[in-house]
């Protein structure tokens, strides 16, 4: 039988070559089965980074002489929402130089500490004046926040009050991945220790639970980079512009002449 309309040739076999694509590549963890996977608790206490906010709190026995330790340092901030926009927000920041401003007790080292070792270097300081007795130092992060880049629904800096986050939790608050967003190549940035740390995870294998970058840090950076039909259709987009503006042209010219 010859086809004399090729259109609809096509047409039909469309269909049957789109039910053949791989869906393996659209979706999250393609090889985890109904089993217990191990995980190791690792210490996910993060490290101050200059630049860095915190609400530094004092309490003991002595609530008079407690005070002087809690009065509002405000310093003045950049908000995330709104591009340039200053705020003003309580707490102490943490200097290029890594020390903050603590009341009676003057500069201090935070940088590249814990939360844990803070407390315990302020509390130490308390004690060793003689300020208070047995002071109880509480500290928590005022600008933890991960960052969420390239092929997700909404693009955003999330701030993280729980000081705690998860790699799969941080891409469903941006809106979830799209259907051009590359599953087996998600990118974290993270600076530590003066280093700048790249890694490769791939959600579509069930060791990504098991990495140490599955839950985030703060000021972690995710990349969801594009996949090929992406890429493609961007090139596409800009090789085929040109002809469509040029044939438009024509389009009006011919118009034009028309009807004069």
């Amino acid at each position: 039988m010859t086809v004399k309309h090729p259109f609809i040739l096509v047409a039909l076999i469309l269909p049957v070559l789109f039910s053949c694509i791989n869906t393996r590549k659209a979706t999250y963890f393609n090889d985890v089965p109904d089993s217990s996977i191990p995980y190791t608790a690792e210490n996910l206490e993060p490290v101050i980074q200059r630049n860095d906010l915190l609400s530094i709190s004092v309490s003991s026995l002595n609530p008079e002489a407690t005070q002087i330790f809690n009065l509002p340092n405000t310093v003045s901030t950049q908000s995330s929402a709104t591009a340039g926009s200053l705020s003003l927000a309580s707490g102490y920041l943490v200097d290029q130089d890594g020390n903050i401003l603590f009341p009676m007790l003057g500069s201090i080292k935070a940088a590249g500490l814990s939360k844990k070792e803070l407390k315990e270097d302020i509390a130490k300081g308390i004690t060793e004046k003689k300020l208070l007795i047995d002071p109880v130092v509480t500290i928590r992060y005022l600008n933890y926040k991960v960052t969420v880049l390239g092929e997700v629904a909404h693009p955003s800096v999330l701030t993280v009050p729980s000081e705690k986050i998860s790699l799969l939790e941080a891409i469903g608050l941006a809106g979830d991945l799209t259907l051009y967003a590359r599953r087996d190549d998600v990118m974290i940035i993270r600076d530590e220790e003066g280093k700048r740390i790249t890694k490769h995870l791939n959600l579509t294998d069930k060791d990504i639970f098991t990495s140490p970058y599955y839950n985030l840090k703060s000021n972690d950076i995710v990349y969801i980079a594009p996949n090929k039909a992406r890429v493609a259709s961007a090139t596409r987009t800009t090789q085929w512009l040109p002809v469509v503006f040029s044939a438009l042209s024509v389009a009006f010219i011919v118009i034009d002449r028309l009807v004069k």
